[in-house]
């Protein structure tokens, strides 16, 4: 099947037909475009929905994502913003593989259409410029032919009549004579344009039309194979993405799966646990001893001798300083049960001390106070504990920092053209500063914490605080020297000696610092020079001497070595040829 042979004398309907199928393949492009749009709108909107939940930085919210519930609310929103990004993804593949490489394929289709489709129309006029030329020779001959029938015509008629002169007579058979030859001129040309012309006609009907309309063909042929290939990338974008959206599914799943309510309640337990104990049972007033007095004195003396001691609990009467201060008056009143527990729990406690006066004072004006003693025993604990962290973690930082510079310092000792090592004191001088100001706030903070730790009761050896820097018996002086200062809104009063804060800040510091283990060899090295180590923290070495390396250059020039196991110190690395254990195959030479 051939447009050439087939279709031989539709080239308008060929013309439109291919109009038709780039109209059809723009039609796609543009499906596929807006299809991209929604991929990326929807992702966008996606986006903005996962970060308008996300937790606010610094605010209560991020407290909240504690719990094992939040927690999986909050992977679900980063499961739906990789979500998006699978969307988007979808958009720039469709973007990348389809749209922009259908609309090259256009304009190289429409280039390819208009040429061949020039071809044919110059083919076109070429044959109609032969029709009309033989249109031509044809009138041009069968104008002559009748011509010169007329003159022969004339000529018979002339030779008839006897009254004509004989010039008269040759000039018409002369005129006749022209006529005919002029008209087998005209029959001449006439067969062979009409030769001509069959020839080109023959061409254009059975060479150059096929061709022409069998390149359109397969131009057409092509746009349908390019758009059906299309329609599979569609698909395939689609298909590769799934197995990814699948694992962000699978996450959603795996974070609701890992819900533990149970560990939310212990949560619950450690936010709001306010480390006091259950108030005691209320003692039974006994309002009838006036009663009994007006009876008689014998039984008044009985009662002051054997009046037993009504208690539900057991519990000391100064034990219950959470409630409030009972009025013994025996004019007063006896008011219900429920009044007084009611009145416990809407009121709020005494301020004992000017110390406590201060703390409340600051608390309606919105201020928290640096000890926290405005929460409860273990939400300060908690604080304390948290901030002592954040303070040890700064001391880290300063201490590493004042570490590098110190060893920089010795770097540009050793090697004065790479700086000045007076340009560091300053740097040196504001670490050690800054280390020894954290310190004493870390001590301060350990000080309140101590006293927190040796008022609440007893917990589990977990739950405890990790560190040596206070011993049993320092737990022990502080909690006895708090414990009579306790009052309900978890401060203390001004009754704590001078002599209980140095005995927390005097606390022994030797358990703290065990000796540490040796850092383990990993690798060897030759000394390549004699180094004499005069400085504090290096080593001397002699040339061709056998060592252990402990530690790597870390970029400053110096490598740590160890000798005999008992003295170690640093060299510099160019002095030195290292061989690693982890790089057995070859050397490592620092030059």
């Amino acid at each position: 099947m051939s447009w050439g042979t087939e279709l031989w004398d539709q080239f308008d309907n060929l013309e439109k037909h291919t109009q038709w199928g780039i109209d059809i393949l723009e039609k796609y492009i543009k499906f596929v475009k807006e299809r991209t749009e929604i991929e990326l709108s929807y992702a966008k909107q996606l986006r903005n929905l996962s970060k308008k939940y996300q937790p606010k930085k610094n605010s209560k919210e991020e407290e909240e994502y504690k719990y094992t519930a939040c927690k999986a609310f909050l992977s679900t929103l980063n499961e739906m913003n990789d979500y998006a990004g699978q969307h988007e993804v979808i958009s720039e593949n469709m973007t990348s593989q389809i749209t922009v490489d259908l609309m090259r394929y256009v304009q190289e289709l429409k280039q390819e259409r208009k040429s061949n489709f020039h071809d044919g129309r110059k083919a076109q006029q070429h044959i109609e410029t032969c029709w009309k030329q033989l249109e031509s020779s044809k009138r041009r001959f069968e104008r002559d032919c009748k011509e010169a029938d007329r003159a022969q015509q004339y000529f018979e008629k002339m030779d008839a009549d006897i009254n004509v002169t004989k010039a008269d007579v040759e000039k018409a058979r002369q005129q006749a004579q022209l006529r005919h030859q002029m008209a087998e001129d005209s029959k001449a040309e006439y067969s062979s344009i009409l030769q001509r012309f069959n020839q080109e006609q023959w061409e254009y009907y059975h060479t150059h039309i096929p061709n022409i309309f069998q390149k359109i063909q397969e131009m057409e042929e092509r746009r349908i194979v390019r758009i059906g290939e299309s329609m599979k990338t569609y698909a395939e974008v689609d298909r590769q993405v799934i197995p990814i959206i699948g694992k962000c599914l699978d996450g959603i799943v795996k974070a609701a799966e890992s819900i533990d309510q149970k560990n939310d309640s212990q949560l619950v337990v450690e936010a709001y646990k306010s480390g006091f104990e259950p108030p005691g049972d209320i003692e039974f007033e006994d309002y009838t001893q006036p009663m009994k007095r007006t009876v008689s004195e014998n039984s008044l003396s009985s009662a002051k001798e054997g009046k037993p001691e009504l208690k539900f609990g057991g519990k000391s009467r100064g034990k219950l300083w959470p409630f409030i201060k009972k009025n013994k008056s025996p004019k007063q009143q006896k008011e219900p049960l429920s009044h007084r527990f009611n009145e416990f729990m809407t009121s709020k406690p005494k301020i004992h001390c000017f110390r406590s006066l201060k703390r409340g004072l600051s608390l309606k004006l919105g201020a928290t106070p640096e000890d926290f003693s405005n929460l409860p025993p273990e939400q300060r604990r908690k604080k304390l504990q948290q901030k002592v962290d954040e303070l040890n973690k700064e001391i880290q930082k300063e201490t590493d920092q004042r570490d590098a510079i110190t060893k920089m310092k010795d770097v540009y000792l050793k090697n004065p053209q790479m700086g000045d090592p007076a340009s560091l004191d300053h740097k040196l001088a504001e670490a050690t500063q800054n280390i020894e100001k954290l310190r004493l706030e870390t001590q301060k903070f350990e000080a309140w914490l101590a006293e927190v730790e040796g008022r609440l009761p007893a917990r589990s050896d977990q739950a405890r605080r990790q560190s040596g820097l206070y011993d049993g018996q320092t737990h022990q002086t502080v909690t006895n020297c708090a414990q009579d200062r306790e009052s309900p809104d978890g401060s203390y009063t001004e009754e704590q000696s001078q002599e209980s804060e140095l005995k927390v800040l005097a606390t022994d510091f030797d358990d703290e610092f065990d000796d540490e283990e040796p850092l383990p060899a990993i690798g060897t090295c030759k000394a390549l020079y004699t180094f004499e180590g005069q400085n504090e923290g290096t080593i001397s070495v002699v040339e061709g001497e056998m060592l252990s390396v402990i530690e790597e250059d870390k970029g400053d020039g110096w490598t740590r070595i160890r000798r005999n196991e008992d003295e170690e110190g640093y060299v510099p690395t160019s002095y030195v040829e290292v061989y690693l254990d982890k790089n057995a195959k070859g050397a490592k030479t620092y030059i």
